[in-house]
């Protein structure tokens, strides 16, 4: 099957790869020519332009968005006026299931299907498959279906529910969602679901990490007992270790294993944590629809800390500690130290 893919980044790359591994014919297009290049070296044929793609492609066009989120609308405007009845375009990226309410009546005006489709894989999709969580007409998910097949894992990824009969596509790694934007509605709750997963991990490293009698310098209230707090874990270790029979097993321990088995200490990464907007979103479908989401948005909340969004409401906390108590903290206090220092030894007061 023959389509155009826009936008070569980390996933839309990898995934043209493995189209053409199947037997798909990709035409593509990106802005960065040495993407361009890559993929041209892989096999794709390249362009220069969405004009010259578009041209290329053969009617009824399937064309494949896989494009940050805020440039899709932009894209999709210069399309338009390029495309003709019974084209179909896919958006493959964490788009926002609102706006694809509004991007499919957009294009539908012109006769042209409009398609949703979650993508979960990541940079290992290349040689794992895609989950594919799809939102549209059904005509237009039969249409695309062959690629879907293609980038999907296929049954092999996981092994049957016990007592479940083999009668749709779920087990193949891919599935008809429902309508217009239930594709990106799934995979944004997906998403959400992933966040809280990392940040129960996160955090029970972290208490393992800091459960050495060495890691207790900045614990406000001195331990009663530190004999219990005596242990030095290997991190590294217990991530191997839980890989194997625990309950809490799964590819992103294996991922986590991998990271800590190079860089035990993690020197190599950042202590802040960014997030994409589907946390965001499936909070606000939560309120919308009266949903507790505790545990996620926890994790989403812990993502905006980590990027220091809390330093004033901390700096606030420690002013009004010090204020009602006189508390001091440990940097501020420093501080203080030193400056009756200086005083002391140059024998002036505050004026």
């Amino acid at each position: 099957m023959q389509l155009g893919m826009i936008g070569l980044g980390r996933m839309g790359g990898n995934m043209v790869q493995r189209l053409m591994k199947q037997g798909h014919h990709c035409l593509v297009y990106d802005l960065d020519p040495e993407a361009r290049a890559s993929a041209a070296r892989q096999g794709a044929t390249a362009y220069e332009s969405l004009e010259a793609l578009v041209s290329h492609l053969e009617r009824p066009r399937v064309l494949w968005l896989m494009l940050p989120a805020k440039v899709v609308d932009p894209v999709l405007q210069d399309l338009l006026p390029m495309l003709a009845e019974h084209d179909t375009v896919v958006d493959g990226g964490n788009s926002c299931w609102r706006d694809d309410l509004r991007r499919a009546n957009l294009l539908a005006s012109s006769g042209v299907d409009y398609v949703d489709v979650g993508t979960s894989g990541g940079i290992r999709g290349l040689e794992r498959g895609y989950c594919l969580m799809v939102g549209g007409t059904t005509t237009a998910f039969e249409r695309i279906e062959p690629l879907l097949v293609a980038l999907a894992p296929g049954h092999e990824a996981a092994p049957l529910t016990p007592g479940r009969q083999s009668n749709g596509t779920a087990e193949q790694g891919y599935l008809h969602c429902g309508s217009h934007g239930a594709g990106h509605f799934v995979k944004m709750v997906h998403n959400a679901i992933e966040y809280g997963i990392m940040g129960a991990y996160a955090e029970g490293f972290n208490l393992l990490k800091r459960a050495g009698a060495q890691e207790h310098s900045n614990n406000a209230v001195p331990l009663d007992t530190p004999e219990l707090y005596g242990y030095d874990f290997d991190v590294a270790e217990i991530a191997e270790l839980w890989r194997r029979g625990s309950v809490i097993g799964s590819w992103l321990l294996d991922l986590t294993a991998q990271a800590l088995h190079h860089d035990p200490a993690l020197e190599q990464f950042s202590d802040s944590v960014s997030d994409s907007g589907e946390g965001r979103w499936a909070m606000g479908a939560a309120v919308d629809l009266g949903v507790p989401v505790p545990m996620l948005s926890a994790a989403l909340f812990s993502r905006f800390e980590s990027r220091d969004a809390a330093l004033y409401a901390m700096k606030t906390l420690s002013a009004m500690r010090q204020g009602f108590g006189g508390h001091m903290e440990p940097p501020l206090a420093k501080a203080a130290q030193a400056l009756n220092q200086n005083e002391d030894q140059s024998g002036s007061g505050p004026a």
